[in-house]
């Protein structure tokens, strides 16, 4: 999607981080989590469990970091991923308050190479993720470069959404409850993982089809209507990092048993059952394993 040129995103919060490599750790829940289901597949190892914990209580964000520079304006967003992810953020941010009675936003941290979390490593390897302990969504801007090269998506703008919106319905996940009432049972393509990755995915396609109506404090809309080519690069994405393509693409073989995050077709006719239902649309535990 587009930002209006004379759209005010200066008010971001997010930050722009770097740091030193530590070990992975439990509690991510990503989109991309590329090594840890390509190491998986080839080890036959289950590293899974490190996606899919929400547990523990809220801590104080994760702080530091430099604020992001030359962000003030839409312009400065379509020409720049750090602004873009930043300035989204605060249209994502508005939807979920005018939605979800409560709702308190998340830090986002702009990660530069890589840096430490409570919940592991954040760098382009890993792939966006969001650490329920600090309340925190991380992106490696580079990780769509990743995503063009490695699985043959263009990642473009509504796309690198789509993936900060999909780590935002983690974070919403965390506040109603859901990682608490439905916690990480293993794999397969009806496991709870999987609901909650499909979950967040409807949550991203809902703040798509309402993106348009956030606006600044002048009243300008932050973002032009998304048009064709762009609802279908978000698919695109949505296909691209589905556990099958992964699994097809990594040259092994295709097992749903091993599912984490669905299929490619799932990804897209939940972010699709989102753009034109809204958050109603999203009750993924609901529905019987046969239809997910």
């Amino acid at each position: 999607m587009t930002f209006n040129d004379n759209a005010r995103v200066g008010g971001n919060s997010a930050r722009r981080r770097g740091g030193t490599v530590a070990a992975v750790g439990g509690g991510a829940v990503g989109l991309g989590a590329v090594v840890v289901l390509l190491i998986s597949l080839f080890t036959g190892t289950d590293l899974t469990g490190l996606l899919g914990d929400g547990g523990g209580n809220p801590a104080a964000p994760a702080g530091g970091g430099e604020r992001i520079a030359s962000c003030e304006t839409g312009q400065d967003a379509n020409r720049n991923d750090d602004c873009r992810l930043a300035a989204a953020s605060l249209n994502i941010d508005q939807f979920w308050q005018k939605t979800l009675e409560g709702y308190r936003e998340p830090q986002l941290i702009i990660v530069d190479g890589s840096t430490s979390t409570r919940c592991g490593t954040a760098s382009n390897a890993t792939g966006p993720f969001y650490c329920p302990p600090e309340e925190t969504v991380y992106v490696d801007p580079t990780f769509f470069a990743l995503l063009r090269e490695q699985f043959d998506t263009t990642a473009g703008p509504l796309a690198q959404l789509y993936v900060l919106a999909h780590e935002y319905g983690h974070h919403v996940q965390k506040l109603i409850g859901v990682m608490e009432q439905h916690p990480n049972n293993g794999t397969g393509p009806a496991s709870n993982g999987v609901r909650t990755e499909l979950q967040a995915d409807c949550f991203a396609g809902a703040w798509v089809a309402d993106a348009g109506d956030q606006v600044d404090e002048n009243g300008t809309p932050y973002l032009e209507p998304p048009t064709t080519q762009e609802i279908t690069d978000a698919l695109a994405a949505a296909a691209s990092v589905g556990d099958d393509h992964i699994q097809a693409e990594s040259g092994g073989v295709v097992n749903p048993e091993s599912w984490t995050h669905g299929s490619s077709e799932q990804r897209q006719r939940w972010f699709e059952a989102g753009r034109a239902g809204g958050v109603n649309a999203c009750d993924t535990f609901a529905v019987p394993a046969g239809s997910l």
